[in-house]
């Protein structure tokens, strides 16, 4: 029922999303997409590139006076370094005469597999694509499926817990004051003192010509019970939410919950027991299930962690070699970050709130946002009574 495609290179002319499935008549404000692709862009530890983009999205398609209409909702985001990449990346015509193709995949990077998968000659063919400045049209998609989410009460943040092995520990006791710590920090952590280490840890790796990873987590309040299914394996939230996280470059691992943690615990320690309050109905006094049981939304907050490897790109070369003359060489660099795990929990925010909508569409239907907020409605008044 919903559904997004992207394309574009990170150095062409523009990026491109188009969505369909939205209901009719959803308000759709540029500004907050505008706003997730400004946060998408900050961070410590980011490298030129951001310096050079602004990124600004354009809807051309499925939008009439602030209102989708139904039809494919169609977006692009300019690329403002495409004056300079002109002739390097023409649409049509011959290569120029003076053109270097880049023939040293680099370790890490999707060069090789790529040049391998298409037959490719020349590395830039994959590298342009499997960039992760592709990731803004991640977001901006993402920023519309938060404006689906937002009228029926459910918001999405993310806070970065570790980089680097420096890994945060004492986080604000409301959950609700954790964004808002995050968003104050540049790198995205709520832990005042592990914030401090980061940036260090951070900075010492820039030094070095290296780059660093980490660990983010992205939480979703206001989640109601019932989305995702224990019948249908491909319809598991949880499933559907990992996917979705791993889509994400350089994303190697995903928890929901506690995660792995509950594999070293005794059964005990890990479910959430079940009460009942007639005033608010179900209540548990833990969310070790990440808000998730048999592939369902129970309900509690939805928390998942999403593990991000270093990025490949080092200013201080891994070997690789030559796809032509298949001598050993020093990777070329192309322009790079040092730690991108901050601007990755922006991201993640927009695949998790993805994978929410779809299931929202797939439980609730509709296809008007009218209709959709009555089923919703219809839905929640029967939950309250059970």
């Amino acid at each position: 029922m919903l559904r997004f495609l992207t394309a574009g290179e990170s150095h062409g002319p523009e990026l491109t999303a188009i969505v369909e499935g939205l209901p009719s008549r959803l308000p759709i404000q540029t500004t907050l997409i505008d706003e997730q692709l400004r946060r998408r862009q900050q961070g410590h530890g980011r490298g030129g590139r951001m310096r050079i983009e602004s990124d600004r999205v354009e809807i051309t398609s499925g939008l009439r006076f602030g209102k989708t209409l139904g039809s494919p909702l169609t977006m692009r985001i300019r690329n403002r370094d495409w004056e300079n990449w002109k002739e390097k990346m023409a649409i049509e015509g011959d290569p120029p005469e003076n053109l270097q193709p880049v023939t040293k995949p680099r370790p890490g990077h999707a060069d090789l597999a790529g040049v391998l998968k298409y037959h490719h000659e020349d590395v830039r063919n994959v590298l342009e694509r499997s960039s992760a400045r592709n990731t803004a049209t991640l977001v901006a998609v993402g920023a519309v499926a938060r404006q689906l989410l937002a009228p029926f009460g459910i918001r999405i943040f993310s806070h970065v817990v570790e980089i680097g092995g420096v890994a945060a520990r004492e986080f604000p006791r409301d959950i609700e004051a954790i964004p808002e710590r995050a968003e104050q920090s540049s790198v995205r952590c709520a832990d005042p003192e592990a914030e401090a280490r980061m940036i260090e840890a951070i900075d010492r790796a820039r030094r070095e010509g290296n780059t660093l990873g980490g660990v983010f987590e992205v939480v979703a309040l206001g989640v109601p019970p019932g989305l995702g299914s224990y019948v249908h394996p491909d319809r598991r939230l949880d499933g559907r939410l990992a996917g979705a996280l791993m889509s994400i470059q350089a994303i190697k691992g995903v928890e929901i919950g506690i995660g792995f943690e509950a594999a070293r615990l005794p059964g005990s320690e890990v479910h959430d027991e079940i009460g009942y309050d007639p005033a608010i109905g179900y209540t548990r006094r833990t969310n070790q299930a990440g808000g998730i049981e048999g592939g369902v939304s129970n309900g509690q907050p939805v928390v998942v962690r999403a593990a991000m490897k270093p990025i490949p790109t080092l200013y201080k070369p891994l070997k690789s070699v030559d796809i032509h003359t298949k001598q050993s060489f020093e990777a070329s660099v192309e322009r790079s970050d040092t730690c991108a795990v901050p601007a990755a929990a922006v991201v993640g925010e927009a695949m998790v709130a993805w994978a929410l909508a779809v299931s929202f569409r797939e439980k609730f239907g509709g296809d008007s946002f009218e209709e959709l907020q009555a089923q919703y409605q219809s839905y929640m008044e029967l939950v309250k009574r059970r």
